[in-house]
């Protein structure tokens, strides 16, 4: 991978997720094929997924590969000077958890999306998340165009 450091703006600028719900800080970096991330946001007591109960689950890392798939389909727009088509999240599958909850975990959780397939009928990504090398959360994330949405 190309190292490219970007930041939360960056970030925020490449996808549809603001505020809160834009779960990853930093781009580490990125080539055609992948992206690797950096966020801290879990700690946060005003995480937008918390539940009422103060925890952030295990299936919410399933949100964060999504949007590590998200963060590398708008870098790869960027790079040929276009925006990325907005996508709907329509099938999650070999998800495997390692955790029950992430929401005390110090430092820094790390994802990676891998690009599987890219057509016009939808992009699938592999995602990984990690903490400080541990193996939190792994699985695969279909995107399907949004064709409702204004590009």
């Amino acid at each position: 991978m190309t190292a490219t450091a970007l930041g939360r703006d960056d970030i925020l600028a490449l996808v549809p997720h603001a505020g809160a719900m834009c779960l990853w800080d930093a781009v580490l970096e990125w080539d055609a094929r992948g992206v690797r991330v950096r966020g801290a946001g879990h700690r946060d007591r005003a995480h937008p997924l918390r539940g009422g109960d103060g925890r952030l689950r295990a299936v919410h890392l399933c949100e964060y590969g999504a949007q590590a798939a998200a963060v590398h389909g708008g870098l790869r727009a960027r790079a040929t000077g276009d925006r990325a088509r907005p996508g709907l999240l329509v099938a999650l599958r070999a998800v495997e958890l390692h955790c029950e909850s992430i929401e005390a975990l110090p430092g820094e959780l790390e994802g990676e999306a891998e690009l599987l397939i890219d057509g016009e009928s939808g992009w699938q990504y592999a995602f990984r998340i990690f903490h400080r090398g541990r193996l939190l959360a792994q699985g695969r994330v279909a995107v399907m165009p949004d064709t409702g949405a204004a590009a």
